[in-house]
């Protein structure tokens, strides 16, 4: 039964890159919450271990827990993973995406491949488990799919040229697919986190330009779980844009003052260079 305490009970996920970062925090929250959940990741380790800290967060017995060992970008590994899971348990209310990394560096130091590679991840591995669940949800009539971009999605800054067009890619399919599918029903929500403390945020520091460094520092860093508990309850709202932290603001200059804000981060870039040669 639905209560305040549990508002998503009888409710399930597929939650993709749930094993790691805000993925794992979103799972969390929607288990806390009474959902069911089958995450989807490529490492069976971590899978294994936020299996146990999902059965650990249930609030009720009745709670369906599952995990799937797959590279989201392989669809044709991936379409019969989930179809096995919906063949035993039904057709999930939320298809949610979290997949993605990101590799700061120079233009200089990028390759070909960086791109290649960004895009391949970033994208596609959001984009195959859509194209799986489409058709489904089409036919029921229902389904909400949630995307997740970043503040880079609507803002590029340097050392960003790999993962920022990925962002923005994303953000055009969920908008493209929320106007195509509306009249059947199916819903979308885009996450713009910005800086979040997980461990692909750690990985991004070792390669970062030291210009970023900088000017990332007055940003703040948002926990992952604060990230989820916005984006569920965004979710439950059925908004289109989610925007925790600092994020809302920087959607709303962006969107309204765009020069306004190139000359804020051209200035930003230049403060931080300054700062770099007086260390010497």
């Amino acid at each position: 039964m639905v209560t305040k305490k549990a508002p998503l009970l009888g409710t399930t996920a597929f939650i993709a890159g749930g094993s790691r970062g805000i993925g794992k925090a979103v799972a969390l929250e929607f288990v806390s919450r009474g959902g069911n959940a089958c995450i989807i990741a490529r490492n069976a380790r971590d899978l294994e271990i936020t299996a146990a800290e999902l059965s650990k967060t249930r609030i009720d017995d009745s709670q369906i827990l599952s995990t799937i060992s797959c590279d989201t970008t392989d669809i044709d590994r991936l379409r019969p993973a989930m179809e096995g899971f919906m063949a035993e348990h039904g057709t999930p209310e939320y298809l949610m995406n979290f997949v993605g990394y990101a590799y700061p560096n120079s233009i200089e130091k990028l390759t070909y491949d960086d791109f290649k590679k960004n895009m391949e991840i970033n994208y596609y591995g959001q984009l195959a488990p859509i194209l799986v669940m489409l058709p489904r949800y089409r036919e029921e009539g229902r389904g909400h799919i949630v995307t997740c971009s970043s503040v880079l999605g609507f803002l590029g800054m340097t050392g960003y040229a790999t993962y920022s067009p990925t962002k923005y890619a994303i953000v055009g399919l969920t908008e493209s697919l929320r106007n195509e599918l509306k009249p059947f029903g199916i819903r979308f929500s885009i996450l713009f986190p910005p800086d979040t403390d997980t461990p692909g945020f750690e990985k991004e520091n070792e390669t970062k330009p030291a210009e970023v460094m900088i000017m990332s520092e007055g940003g703040g860093l948002m926990s992952a779980h604060d990230v989820a508990k916005v984006l569920i309850k965004g979710v439950m709202k059925e908004s289109f844009y989610i925007l925790p932290g600092q994020s809302r603001l920087l959607w709303s200059v962006a969107r309204h003052f765009p020069r306004l804000t190139h000359r804020i981060m051209d200035g930003e870039l230049k403060k931080a260079q300054k700062k770099i040669r007086s260390r010497g």
